[in-house]
């Protein structure tokens, strides 16, 4: 009989919740394209908005990564400094 202790399983990055909710969609229900054809409500491509309701949450989560750069990109978002306010 051998003392040793059995490998213990670890999730991979491929192993998937169960029962994972599905991302929610950003549409702010502000649907208009600008010159680049990027809605000015959420801040997605035509394919994305098209392409969402087959995308996996890993996909639509880089398109809300995608989004929060073009936001920032554009001015319509900014990020206030997490440094302490100057005296």
């Amino acid at each position: 009989m051998s003392s040793a202790i059995p490998p213990i399983h670890e999730a991979t990055v491929h192993d998937k919740p169960i029962h994972e909710k599905p991302v929610r969609s950003p549409c702010v229900s502000i649907c208009a394209l600008d010159d680049a054809d990027i809605c000015t409500g959420c801040q997605r491509t035509v394919a994305e908005i098209t392409g969402w309701s087959r995308m996996d949450n890993q996909a639509r989560r880089a398109v809300l990564v995608a989004c929060d750069e073009r936001a920032r990109a554009s001015g319509m978002m900014f990020q206030v400094s997490d440094s302490s306010p100057r005296r």
